[in-house]
């Protein structure tokens, strides 16, 4: 059954066909077995013990991620950073895969633990999204070998300037969400360069494009307004992380950060990116008025 927050969302839109947690599977289909073998990065979302919400990255090797029967992934990494040692014992947590070379990505959301030095995932929650607004990149080997780089994580309560630029450039982010009792979830965020616009050093906001009408996101932020952003340099690896509390807006949604986290070399990958995707709206520039609203909003 829906939740309250996606209940509540999906009313407002006029929506009465069962949509969000509704359509959602607790087996891993075959193809999407297979899918999730195929991948080398996943990115991953969870509430600390403060309650803040994050979302990170796992990677490795193909096959590193390996659903050993319909409901149980083994998965040969373990998080660190605000995810070290949360996994002790069963924890919420949410996954998402994403292959931007051919727009393919699918979502897992359920409790894991560590065993050794892998993630044991039980799912509660699988299903696949719609391509829209995935900026296609294809892999680009790296001479030597994926050797990360290394560098000084950056910490803070405001945005730096060169931080600031870096979200203003962005086509993609991901964002993490957390309901009490009904889990966490990580969705990815795509548009136009400028479609995350910085209101200041703290705050950001960004317009919710049409979806699929599942209000996954957004429906845990009616209930909890916590969550994690993740946005990736494609080029270089690194990461920069925001956890903070966001709310909805008439056309979009507006976020305060809390901390940010900059870790250099975060993911062994690199990516070329070769197009836009053909349902990127254009940029909305800021005190224009808007025609996007709650009901046409994104809505996984």
């Amino acid at each position: 059954m829906r939740h309250p927050g996606e209940s509540l969302l999906q009313h407002r839109a006029g929506i009465t066909r069962p949509f969000g947690s509704a359509r959602t599977r607790p087996e891993i289909p075959p193809v999407a077995a297979d899918f999730l073998r195929a991948q080398r990065m996943l990115v991953i979302g969870s509430p600390d013990r403060d309650g803040r919400v994050w979302a990170g990255t796992l990677t490795g090797s193909e096959g590193f991620a390996d659903p050993r029967d319909d409901q149980l992934i083994s998965i040969g990494a373990l998080p660190g950073g605000p995810f070290a040692g949360l996994f002790e014992e069963s924890h919420d947590i949410g996954i998402l895969a994403i292959e931007p070379a051919t727009r393919r990505r699918m979502r897992v959301n359920g409790r894991a633990h560590r065993d050794g030095g892998r993630l044991v995932v039980r799912t509660e929650q699988v299903y696949s999204n719609c391509p829209k607004y995935i900026q296609k990149r294809e892999p680009v080997p790296l001479p030597g070998g994926d050797a990360g780089e290394e560098g000084e994580i950056v910490r803070g309560e405001a945005l730096t300037s060169v931080q600031r630029e870096w979200i203003r450039t962005a086509d993609t982010f991901f964002i993490a969400t957390h309901a009490a009792g009904l889990g966490t979830d990580v969705s990815h965020r795509g548009g136009n360069p400028g479609f995350v616009q910085v209101v200041d050093e703290r705050r950001l906001a960004w317009p919710e494009y049409p979806g699929n009408f599942m209000f996954m996101t957004l429906g845990n932020l009616q209930l909890n307004p916590a969550c994690g952003l993740l946005f990736l340099d494609w080029e270089s690896g690194h990461g920069l992380h925001l956890t903070g509390r966001a709310a909805i807006t008439g056309n979009g949604v507006g976020f305060e950060l809390d901390e940010v986290v900059e870790v250099p070399g975060e993911v062994p990958l690199r990516w070329r990116f070769m197009e836009s995707s053909p349902h990127n709206p254009p940029v909305k520039i800021p005190g224009e008025p808007s025609t996007v609203g709650v009901a046409r909003t994104y809505t996984d």
